[in-house]
């Protein structure tokens, strides 16, 4: 099913169409979804350098939870404003069997509340809208947290209110030493957003999730599929990271077609059936017409 050599651009994208439109799909989005919703993101063409915080440097002081929290504080006044953009909609359209996603930001489960009601939506890397204490491991709202940290940072906010903004909510500023960090309010311990940094791994009942969903492609069942055999969709992503890119090598090893839409190279470039370097919104608006 991979292209011939010399193969258009123009009948790359007819090709994955086809493909795509009468099969059962799992779709694996990354932040190249979220782009068009004015979240930026790190690895396609032009995107800004990125040093994520890990998880050893956020436990391993203070100083360290300072500079997340004051920079995260900043950023999440942007993300949390951000709405779904055309793609979302589209997916919550295309009707997955399931849509795993990479991002934190929410909006796959705004744009498609019903997927997310029948648990077809996984946040393999959780959710900046969700705090948890390391300690007693209550979860709370972040816009709580938000409201404790603007009474506590009064005028913080406004003071800083051009430096740039960066994926995963973060904004460009070194100076936080003067940011108060709040304590959980239960047992006076360390608040994290409830999500995987770099240095932890993905839970692993979210994994088996995960990896139930694309090896049941792999049976060719129901008469509205015509007995064939599903695809997995990558929207999106890089791969970069093996939470993600797992997926693809799952699939690829059982003879299920995987199909990639993300502007620049890819991990997952060489198992893919097809690729194609078109934006995300564009061609999951079309996908979503042509399943209609």
């Amino acid at each position: 099913m991979t292209l011939a050599p010399g193969a258009s651009d123009t009948d790359s994208y007819a090709a994955a169409l086809a493909l795509l439109q009468d099969r059962r799909l799992v779709v694996l989005t990354g932040a190249g979804v979220s782009t068009d919703s004015g979240i930026p993101d790190y690895r396609s063409p032009g995107s800004p350098s990125r040093q994520p915080m890990t998880f050893q440097q956020f436990i391993s002081g203070p100083q360290e939870r300072q500079r997340y929290w004051a920079r995260s504080h900043l950023g999440w006044r942007r993300m949390g404003s951000a709405v779904p953009n055309a793609g979302h909609r589209a997916l919550a359209a295309i009707d997955p069997e399931m849509l795993i996603t990479q991002n934190v930001d929410g909006l796959h489960e705004q744009a498609a509340p019903e997927l997310a009601s029948d648990g077809r939506i996984v946040t393999l890397h959780g959710r900046v809208a969700d705090v948890i204490c390391l300690s007693c491991r209550t979860l709370s709202p972040r816009r709580d947290l938000q409201e404790r940290m603007e009474a506590l940072n009064a005028g913080w906010a406004e003071a800083h209110a051009d430096v740039e903004t960066r994926p995963d909510g973060d904004v460009a500023l070194e100076e936080t030493q003067d940011f108060v960090v709040p304590d959980c309010e239960i047992c006076g311990g360390i608040l994290k957003p409830d999500v995987v940094f770099f240095g932890e791994n993905v839970p692993k009942d979210r994994v088996a999730r995960c990896m139930e969903a694309v090896d049941a492609l792999a049976a060719a069942r129901g008469e509205q599929h015509e007995g064939k055999v599903g695809v997995l969709l990558v929207a999106g992503s890089s791969l970069a990271v093996m939470s993600g890119y797992r997926f693809v090598r799952r699939a690829a090893k059982a003879g299920i077609p995987v199909v990639i839409v993300n502007r620049g190279a890819t991990r997952g470039d060489g198992e893919a059936a097809y690729k194609l370097e078109v934006g995300t919104s564009e061609f999951l608006t079309t996908l979503a017409s042509r399943r209609a």
